[in-house]
């Protein structure tokens, strides 16, 4: 399977699982099982164990962007403890 094409499904799979929290508990559980169902395929083992590293990274990746949004706000909101009045 070329990488493009891999993360095209990494990108598909990952919308998918934002968007239904069920789905996503699944993966977490079954990463292989909830897989092969989302794309209606049964993958040599290699090529998906592919997607779900990919997968895996790019939740993760939007959790810690998420994490650090979070943090950043805060901070802003530490500022003004310390501005003369």
């Amino acid at each position: 399977m070329a990488l493009d094409k891999i993360k095209e499904i990494v990108e598909d799979i990952v919308e998918k699982l934002k968007a239904d929290p069920e789905l996503l508990k699944n993966f977490k559980e079954e990463p292989v099982k909830t897989l092969e169902k989302l794309l209606n395929v049964d993958l040599p083992d290699d090529q998906i164990e592919a997607v779900i590293d990919g997968i895996k990274t790019k939740l993760d990746i939007d959790d810690l962007k998420d994490n650090l949004g979070n943090i950043a706000g805060k901070l802003k909101g530490l500022g003004n403890l310390f501005k003369k009045n």
